[in-house]
């Protein structure tokens, strides 16, 4: 039976049904890979944030005060903790929403990066960034990123990872029929022993 999700969702010729928009099983590999990324990343952003809001600063405070080496106002450690509640979310969700999540969130902080950059030295400068601050951004963008990508973006993706197989239903059909081939042709021995 095709799917209704033509576009997302792809019904090869053995009868198994890949889509990119179904999760992941909860024990699977790269399930692993994208929760505790983005859960590493959701704590290290949570401890900045509730550090941040410990030391009593103004909410568009542009002083200097510091946490962990990086510049901090009220804005920036709420703003922290939003988002470091949100990659918990995807932790919690796991599978494609927190690959998905993990991704988005990586091009927003390299995006922020580079914003918050043109916006040192500036009065625009709301969430008192520094030059360590915005590589700060540009890591945890590029490490967000990976983690979200890990296994589900590659030209050498194997051949049992759910995102080849959805990329390529024919290949994987085929595979799976060989493999189903071999598995009866080494049974059929044991059986005429058996008999």
């Amino acid at each position: 039976m095709a799917s209704p999700h033509t576009s997302q969702a792809t019904q090869n010729p053995s009868g198994m049904h890949v889509a990119l928009d179904e999760h992941l099983p909860v024990d699977h590999k790269l399930n692993q890979v994208y929760r505790y990324g983005a859960g590493l990343m959701g704590l290290i952003l949570l401890a900045f944030g509730i550090l941040g809001l410990t030391h009593n600063i103004g909410f568009f405070d542009t002083g200097n005060e510091t946490v962990g080496g990086l510049n901090v106002n009220g804005a920036l450690s709420v703003l922290s903790i939003c988002v470091g509640l949100l990659l918990f979310v995807g932790m919690v969700i796991g599978g494609n929403f927190a690959s998905t999540l993990n991704m988005v969130l990586g091009v927003l902080f390299i995006v922020s990066g580079f914003v918050n950059l043109g916006l040192l030295d500036t009065g625009a400068n709301f969430l008192n960034f520094r030059i360590q601050n915005v590589l700060f951004s540009f890591v945890v963008g590029v490490m967000l990123m990976w983690f979200g990508m890990y296994g589900r973006v590659s030209s050498t993706l194997p051949h049992d990872n759910p995102y080849w197989k959805a990329r390529h239903p024919d290949e994987a059909a085929t595979e799976e029929q060989a493999r189903a081939e071999r598995t009866r042709a080494r049974g059929l021995p044991e059986a005429g022993r058996q008999g």
